[in-house]
């Protein structure tokens, strides 16, 4: 504990960097080497597709002691198509997220939303939020499913997951870990902001998970469901895994 009573974290949370960017001089420098990776990715000749919102639930907030979710870039690269099968041979601890991704038009609007997955390879555990930033917040791997133009909530969408045909989490109300998609957007915009950056017209920005993160291992299929928007499967494979 501090001296003034609060946790470390808590005390350079509430410290503005030298610069005065952010209140939470973490999530300044971490947004800096960030934004640094991305760069020199790009320069490499990868593409930027779009962005992510990371530890956006309540209990992961207040594990990190954020006060809004943290915002990661997504590349090209990392797309995959839906129904892939995925290698997972030198990953430490595979994770599977249910997604809703909000597709951009200009000025940061919502022109469509599609299902998506995220996968992550969270290692090490997350408990410095600065290095989680730099690393680029686990993000492996994302599959979106087709847009469905004009919609703007998640109003009424039904989120199900099922692993070699057997349905391990539903829910009715997507917005309980995430919160509203324009809520979302508007973060993620304030957050880049912050940090010279801005969602781009074509770009998409995944939501972040609607249940908890699901741990995946070699040999399993498993099936995402956003009813209405859609569904998306992929199948995870290792070293001796039999062909699906």
């Amino acid at each position: 504990m501090s001296e003034d009573g609060g946790a470390p974290a808590d005390r350079e949370r509430r410290t503005s960097s030298s610069s005065g960017v952010t209140a939470d001089a973490r999530v300044d420098r971490g947004m800096r080497r960030l934004l640094a990776l991305r760069d020199e990715r790009v320069a490499g000749g990868a593409r930027q597709v779009g962005w992510k919102l990371g530890f956006g639930s309540p209990p992961a907030r207040a594990a990190l002691s954020l006060d809004e979710p943290l915002v990661g870039f997504l590349l090209d690269g990392g797309m995959l198509p839906d129904g892939a099968t995925v290698p997972l041979e030198g990953w430490h601890n595979p994770m599977l997220e249910a997604e809703i991704a909000v597709h951009l038009g200009p000025d940061a609007s919502i022109a469509g939303v599609s299902a998506a997955i995220e996968l992550a390879d969270l290692h090490p555990m997350p408990t410095d939020v600065e290095e989680i930033l730099a690393g680029g917040i686990y993000t492996r791997h994302v599959v979106l499913g087709p847009v469905v133009p004009g919609r703007e909530t998640s109003d009424g969408v039904v989120a199900r997951i099922v692993v070699d045909g057997a349905e391990v989490a539903v829910t009715d109300d997507v917005s309980e870990l995430v919160g509203e998609l324009a809520g979302n957007v508007r973060s993620a915009a304030a957050t880049l902001a912050a940090h010279g950056e801005s969602l781009g017209d074509g770009q998409f920005l995944m939501s972040g998970s609607v249940f908890p993160p699901l741990p995946v291992r070699p040999g399993q299929r498993v099936e995402v469901s956003l009813e209405p928007l859609g569904r998306l499967g992929l199948t995870f494979a290792g070293p001796g895994t039999p062909p699906a």
